[in-house]
């Protein structure tokens, strides 16, 4: 059957499942040191809004941990990111008058170390997260003390500096970092393939004595593949429960005026990616004799916003996205040098992308190699989910598509199919950048509709549905198992971004502008769902009665 015009037929097979989505998909990500992630956002010492009472949480904002603990958060990634490499656990932990102040060497500022591991491990108790530590993979001693310090329950000197500083019990951190992007020379610790090989073996070897439940994540990388994941798969693979991949994608809206078709259309590049890492990963541990091949742990990434380096710099405004500047003519031509703009608000451009990422994350569970973690770039400010100012705390419009999924659609993947409108584009290769000094493309095709079909705990069926159209509604038929008769008519039916404009952004005035509207149970008009433009849905789909 052959679907035509604005409208697309969407087959669903219940019966035989692609696999399960983890829950630790729905990750995320803070790093020390960075534009508002901690200081300024999670930690704000002498705010009005920051938690008073003595003890571990003293000094955290409670409206920002109040939005976190509503996501339902996966496992949080912290202390970096690139700030990892040069971070000593020790200087974090004690009486926070008596810990030492350092430059920051990954972003050039100066770190406080006044919310340190205990701070950080208590304040992911109370948001319902499960913290996600990495180490430099700089000091195989420094490491294994850090995992005896929070994890261990015998009586040692560290164990009882933990209870001194306020942990009596251990804090039973579960995921660790091996190293952070250790291939790049922005790194300190900077090696070769075989160098961090070596280093990731005796780090994983160690850390597992102190605590053999630990898991543990290796670094992957987003190229030269081979060259750098063979040695490491062949040194420490028997050792590491997850690789890591990194991918960022490009929007230039803030420089060249509209681009939601090329940001959307970016998530088809990502899914190619994640793919292509999967299938290589696992044909690698299988040539170097691994019973099975490492996890793939999408434990970076997100959409970058992009402005000209020249411009003068952003400052956070205090509506909750950048402060009134005054801006120079942009011009497009190549070669011109850009930079990220930490502090622009996130758009429904980006909301649609990330749904499409979602979706190509959750079909990776049918792969011997999945996306079993993922934590986008940022939780807190910088281009976060929750954004905070000195006046309050916000849900950005892509807190909202994490909300969505987390708590509306399943994890059980069952297998679907999409016969509908699409175009052909120059999809860009994320932020990758050509000797032309532009953005690198490929052509692809990008269907306007995309789904990710699942099937909750509860039984029901779950159908989220992408609408990348800019401007047209597009008509959706499903079809379960090969039944139109068999199929519900009947849907509790939840959208976000579709009532938006498309340059719309939630501020602190208007919080709302971008948010999931539940319009209750719908019925389907003749089969056909319509799908609004630029929008993000789940159908919860309500059985017919016998």
């Amino acid at each position: 059957m052959s679907v035509h015009g604005r409208e697309a037929l969407v087959t669903i097979d219940t019966r035989r499942p692609a696999g399960r989505i983890d829950d630790d998909v729905y990750g995320h990500f803070l790093e020390s040191a960075f534009f508002g992630n901690i200081e300024g956002g999670v930690f704000d010492e002498g705010s009005p809004l920051s938690v008073t009472e003595p003890g571990l949480l003293d000094g955290v904002r409670a409206d920002v941990l109040d939005l976190v603990r509503e996501l339902g958060p996966g496992p949080i990634r912290w202390p970096g990111g690139n700030f990892t490499s040069a971070y000593n656990w020790e200087d974090g932990v004690g009486p926070r008058d008596a810990r030492p102040s350092r430059l920051e060497l990954a972003w050039g500022g100066q770190e406080s170390n006044r919310f340190g591991t205990d701070e950080f491990l208590a304040w992911c108790e109370a948001a319902g997260a499960e913290p996600y530590l990495v180490h430099s993979c700089r000091n195989v001693d420094e490491a294994v003390r850090w995992v005896e310090y929070t994890n261990s329950a015998r009586a040692t000197t560290l164990t009882g500096r933990r209870a001194a500083n306020g942990r009596a019990e251990p804090w039973k951190v579960r995921y660790w970092g091996v190293g952070n992007e250790v291939y790049g020379p922005w790194q300190m610790g900077h090696r070769t393939a075989e160098e961090y090989a070596a280093a990731a073996r005796e780090h994983a070897r160690f850390m597992r004595l102190v605590d053999p439940e630990i898991r543990l994540i290796g670094v992957g990388i987003p190229w030269q593949q081979e060259q750098w994941t063979r040695p490491v798969l062949a040194r420490a693979g028997e050792l590491l429960d997850y690789l890591s991949l990194h991918l960022y994608g490009a929007g230039t809206h803030l420089w060249t005026g509209d681009d939601y078709d090329a940001v959307v259309a970016q998530a088809l590049y990502f899914e190619r990616e994640i793919h292509a890492y999967s299938r290589l990963v696992t044909d690698l541990a299988a040539e170097v004799g691994l019973e099975r091949p490492p996890a793939l742990a999408l434990d970076e990434w997100t959409m970058r916003h992009l402005e000209p380096e020249d411009w003068p710099q952003p400052l956070p405004g205090d509506d909750g996205g950048v402060a009134e500047r005054e801006l120079p003519e942009a011009g497009d031509g190549p070669g011109r040098r850009v930079r990220v703009n930490r502090w622009s608000p996130r758009t429904v451009a980006d909301l649609v992308f990330c749904a499409g990422v979602c979706h190509a994350v959750h079909r990776s569970a049918a792969l011997p190699a999945p996306v079993s973690m993922a934590n986008p770039v940022n939780l807190v400010n910088a281009n976060g989910l929750v954004v905070a100012r000195p006046g309050g705390a916000l849900r950005s419009a892509i807190y909202h598509l994490w909300h969505l999924y987390r708590h509306h659609t399943g994890r059980t993947v069952l297998r679907s199919e999409v016969d509908g409108p699409a175009r052909t584009a120059a999809v860009r290769l994320g932020d990758t950048w050509g000797p032309d000094g532009r953005l690198l493309t490929e052509p692809m095709t990008v269907p306007y509709i995309d789904v990710s079909a699942t099937r909750a705990d509860d039984g029901s069926v779950r159908v989220a549905v992408v609408n990348r159209h800019r401007d047209e509604t597009i008509r959706v038929r499903l079809v379960l198992d090969g039944s139109a008769d068999a199929t519900p008519a009947r849907a509790r039916v939840r959208t976000v971004g579709g009532d938006a404009a498309l340059g719309a952004v939630n501020t602190l005035g208007a919080q709302d502008t971008i948010a999931v509207r539940d319009l209750g149970e719908i019925e389907a008009n003749g089969g056909i769902w319509e799908l609004a433009p630029h929008s993000v849905t789940v159908l919860t789909l309500i059985e017919k009665l016998s």
